[in-house]
């Protein structure tokens, strides 16, 4: 896995009408130019945020990947939350966890 090449194909697609294009109709030949995991480039190809949330993405780059699928903003803080449930804590990147996910703040502190 290349977490620096996954946010660099979402970084472009954000930012390039000619990769939102492509995206759209030559998805293969786009994702052929980096190098992606098998994991990373399904993950691309079902929009699914919540996997490239576990996978260590930037949650601004993310945002915006899920703005143009037409996901609205409190179904992407979902999805997010169902890739932790489903795919366990997030394994990279600026918002990896430690502690298998549990929460370390007074307000997670059960009584």
């Amino acid at each position: 896995m290349s977490l620096y090449q996954l946010q660099k194909f979402l970084y472009v697609l954000n930012r390039e009408p000619d990769a939102q294009r492509e995206y759209r109709q030559a998805l293969d030949t786009l994702l052929a130019r980096y190098e992606l995991s098998d994991e990373e480039q399904q993950a691309l190809r079902d929009g699914d945020i919540g996997l490239l949330y576990v996978l260590g993405v930037n949650g601004q780059i993310l945002m915006h990947f899920a703005a143009f699928l037409g996901i609205a903003w409190f179904d992407y803080l979902d999805l997010m939350r169902e890739g932790i449930r489903k795919y366990g804590p997030v394994r990279a990147g600026v918002y990896t966890m430690t502690g298998g996910g549990a929460s370390f703040t007074a307000e997670g502190a059960k009584p």
